[in-house]
């Protein structure tokens, strides 16, 4: 028996290798990635495709296109296809990036073969069907319409705005009146586009069998599909930021402020980005982090404040975002920016720096704890342009950046005057 008053001894991180993928290509060219883990009788099975937010030529195209493929096919209607899949069990999500689409199946093993079929019939002949998507886009609408009355959702968008300029694409936000100008035949171009064998990547993980893969074999690696062509390539667009360093948004209504400080850094290719992300989970990555311990631990301005490193393809940005009430948003900038120089000034101590790398290990481990959550972190290092070596790259910089490392990149990239902040709430 296990003697649950004493608790189990710490022991250090001494390997991790994550499962990695087994891969083959299908007779029609697609690749195929397999993670075999786990001993549920259950599979997750992904269709990545190669063309998101980017890609559009009109706002919300990719993620309606992406959306709408529930609603019907050139066979089934949508009635149909909800019924078969709750009736196997089967569970369904659709989602975009900025480069990328996806379509996330979960099925019984035994079950994967009446369900997967018809996953390819939604995904190659989508019909689009006009009553649908007019339910679909006004139902998002009204939620869109809602958000944007939140003071989270005005400095999220003024500050992406403020780094990269009007139009961008990284900055390029939905109105009200593009849920009004979607139309199946907008959607239909996108799809036509980029939906087709050449653009398209294949996961399953889980308790995957010989069976389950000629299965998706036969299904999915038949015959190419759509209009084949090669997937286009992300070009970077040089930001165009605000020379403005201070940003307000007056929101009468607004029972606390959101604040939103930022600037541009690096992309997930460069050789200081997972350094980077060590140094930023000090500033205010997890919960005993230097922004919470001293904003809301010991001066009590607000409930929660954080700091990370959003990336996107050929960049990335560090944001931190809390909300507080009005009258504490000057003294959160002004500690902000103190906590910045506290990195830039002084050397992390020793055992602050052990515990955060305990803290990144435990996360790392967690990332890669089931076949599912493996199958997350692939996808993600396909779709970032990463390698197979990414995991180790990781757990490198982890265990092995320095204190005086993490001193000169503060230096070199916390600085202020290239931070912008915004605030959305009363006018004080």
């Amino acid at each position: 028996m296990i003697d649950r008053t004493v608790a189990p001894p710490i022991r250090p991180l001494e390997d991790f290798s994550p499962i990695r993928p087994e891969r083959m290509v299908l007779g029609n060219g697609i690749p195929l990635h397999i993670i075999r883990a786990g001993s549920q009788e259950v599979t997750r099975f992904d269709v990545l495709i190669r063309g998101g937010q980017w890609h559009q030529t009109h706002p919300l195209q990719s993620l309606f296109t992406n959306r709408m493929l529930r609603e019907g096919t050139a066979n089934h209607s949508s009635a149909y296809i909800a019924e078969r899949l709750d009736y196997y069990g089967a569970w369904l999500e659709l989602s975009s990036s900025m480069n990328c689409s996806f379509v996330t199946l979960y099925s019984m093993n035994k079950h994967l073969e009446n369900v997967l079929p018809l996953l390819a019939e939604m995904v190659r002949e989508p019909a689009f069907p006009a009553h649908e998507l007019d339910v679909v886009t006004q139902a998002n609408k009204q939620q869109f319409l809602i958000n944007a009355t939140r003071v989270e959702t005005m400095s999220r968008k003024a500050l992406g705005i403020a780094l990269f300029g009007e139009g961008h694409p990284y900055a390029r936000y939905a109105t009200a009146t593009d849920y009004d100008r979607i139309t199946p035949d907008l959607l239909r171009d996108f799809h036509r586009t980029h939906y087709h064998s050449a653009a398209c990547s294949l996961y399953v993980s889980g308790c995957v069998t010989p069976a389950i893969v000629r299965c998706i074999d036969r299904h999915w690696g038949n015959a190419p599909w759509g209009k084949t062509g090669v997937p286009q390539l992300i070009t970077p667009i040089p930001p165009v930021t605000t020379a403005e360093r201070h940003l307000f948004i007056e929101h009468p209504d607004a029972v606390q402020s959101s604040l939103r400080m930022g600037c541009i850094l690096v992309d997930r290719l460069h050789p200081d980005f997972l350094k980077l992300r060590v140094l930023t989970t000090i500033l205010g990555g997890y919960f005993g982090s230097r922004l919470m311990s001293n904003i809301r631990e010991e001066k009590g301005y607000t409930y929660g404040i954080g700091a990370g490193i959003m990336p996107y393809p050929h960049t990335g940005i560090l944001v931190v975002s809390t909300e507080a009430a009005h009258e504490y948003i000057p003294s959160i900038i002004t500690e902000v920016r103190r906590e910045m120089d506290r990195l830039t000034d002084e050397r992390v101590s020793p055992a602050e720096l052990e515990l955060v790398r305990n803290y990144l290990l435990g996360d790392l481990c967690r990332s890669c704890e089931g076949p599912f959550s493996l199958s997350d972190a692939w996808i993600y290092a396909e779709t970032a342009g990463l390698d197979d070596s990414f995991f180790d790259q990781t757990l490198r910089a982890i265990r092995e950046t320095s204190a005086e490392e993490l001193q000169s990149l503060a230096a070199r990239y916390f600085c202020k005057e290239n931070l912008i902040g915004v605030v959305a709430g009363k006018k004080m």
